[in-house]
């Protein structure tokens, strides 16, 4: 038997939240998402997150067909090698990645402010920007309604938290959930891609991904995004024509800003960042970057010195503390709001995704009569927190995510570092290994806990 479909209220258009907005009203349930940035293209970076199996199945589960190939049309040029190099562009390891013609058992290459403008594509009537969310009013007719800094208000079935690391939600839902700092800081930067920056970058690492273990303890990473439009918006020539139809009738076109670029992101422990590093935008953190890498390879740091300065962004990493099962009520959290992560491979977006359509699933579930809302929340629940615990735990002991990783330290750093040089090298020289290896890149899905 079944029973009316709730309405739910989102908080936060970030991956997950819009991912989930698409889920439920593809099922026929009715949603709102609030959003505190002015409008959709406030915000948004084009740094570069890898979208692999699970993140992909949820967006193809989740997306209206179309513009889940729309998606696909606006990803950047898939990467053909793992390398891994020295702070002097020396190659101590490389792996030939296998391309793929499956859309979802691949990692994809995308250009975080084009995902978003996909996502919001088609919610014109569901999204509300400028709406700051400040507290929530559970009722005894079991609907919850969620007020905004601008005196309005909105009352739903479901209330979902998905305003990311800083959640205003979980704070008045889950005070004890607090994160953490891991103890490291990335500077991240967005180079245009010009001929005479190609030309900066070996062959090999312009084709792939790329991290750098630098002598010191700063560390980097590198890509490459090619995308299928030029800097003036025009489809470039020997994209296919299913692809070219697709952006060509895509809005998000119109908004999006992401144009051909180099991403290099650099970090270290915290320590060896100025007290005031957050504080810091533009020129002004470009220095800092370019202190930090006085040993690197000059076509690195030239790189760094033609970085777009206003791209240049510091993060200061973080990890959620796991937080014991709680009382499933009328509000819910997915995503950075419950489980927070270091970043790498985009784990955390992948996540995010994983969240959205396993309760886009639970909830369409209620409304069938197999289970209450309820339930339904609770069976979520009571699967996401431990596979997102599991992965905030898994992206913390990535080598040189945490500020107390031995590479950091000044006398036992070097050792850290030629053990870690040494097992990329042996495992790309070893056949066995290297297969090993590459299997295990293409077929992570981190939903197979």
């Amino acid at each position: 038997m079944s029973t009316a479909p709730p309405h739910v209220l989102i908080i936060g258009a970030g991956t997950g939240g819009l991912c989930l907005a698409h889920g439920l009203r593809r099922a026929g349930i009715t949603v709102a998402v609030y959003e505190r940035h002015r409008d959709r293209a406030e915000g948004l970076l084009g740094y570069r997150v890898g979208i692999g199996p699970t993140g992909s199945r949820a967006l193809r589960d989740c997306l209206p067909p179309e513009l889940f190939a729309t998606f696909l049309a606006t990803c950047a040029r898939p990467p053909h090698y793992f390398n891994v190099v020295t702070e002097g562009l020396r190659q101590t390891a490389s792996f030939e990645l296998r391309p793929t013609t499956d859309p979802v058992r691949t990692e994809h290459s995308v250009a975080r402010m084009a995902m978003c403008q996909v996502l919001l594509t088609g919610l014109d009537d569901v999204v509300h920007f400028d709406k700051t969310f400040t507290r929530y009013a559970q009722r005894d007719d079991g609907t919850v309604t969620a007020h905004f800094a601008d005196g309005t208000s909105a009352t739903g079935d479901l209330l979902v938290a998905a305003d990311g690391t800083h959640s205003a939600v979980r704070r008045q839902y889950l005070p004890h959930a607090v994160t953490k700092d891991a103890g490291t800081i990335n500077i991240a930067t967005r180079i245009p891609l010009t001929a005479h920056t190609r030309d900066l970058v070996p062959e090999r690492i312009r084709q792939g991904i790329s991290l750098i273990f630098g002598v010191g303890g700063v560390m980097g990473v590198l890509h490459v995004l090619e995308f299928n439009w030029d800097a003036g918006r025009a489809i470039k020539p020997g994209v296919s024509d299913a692809a070219a139809a697709l952006l060509r009738d895509w809005p998000g076109l119109a908004h999006d800003t992401s144009t051909d670029n180099i991403n290099l992101i650099i970090w270290s422990a915290a320590r060896r960042f100025p007290a005031d590093i957050m504080r810091r935008r533009g020129e002004d953190l470009l220095r800092v970057a370019l202190g930090l890498t006085s040993n690197w390879h000059p076509n690195l740091r030239e790189l760094l010195a033609r970085a777009d300065p206003a791209s240049a962004l510091p993060i200061k990493v973080s990890t959620s503390e796991p937080v014991p099962p709680w009382k499933s009520s009328t509000v819910t959290l997915l995503g950075d709001a419950i489980h927070t992560m270091t970043p790498g491979r985009g784990v955390g977006a992948n996540t995010a995704l994983r969240d959205a359509r396993l309760l886009c699933e639970q909830v369409t579930r209620a409304t069938t009569g197999d289970k209450t809302l309820l339930q339904a929340v609770a069976d979520y629940e009571a699967a996401m927190a431990p596979y997102g615990f599991a992965r905030v735990a898994d992206s913390l002991n990535r080598s040189g995510t945490s500020g107390e990783d031995r590479m950091y330290r000044p006398v036992v750093g070097r050792l850290a570092l030629l053990g870690a040089r040494g097992y990329f090298g042996v495992t790309s020289r070893v056949p066995r290994l290297r297969r090993r290896f590459v299997d295990d890149f293409h077929t992570y899905e981190g939903d197979q806990d």
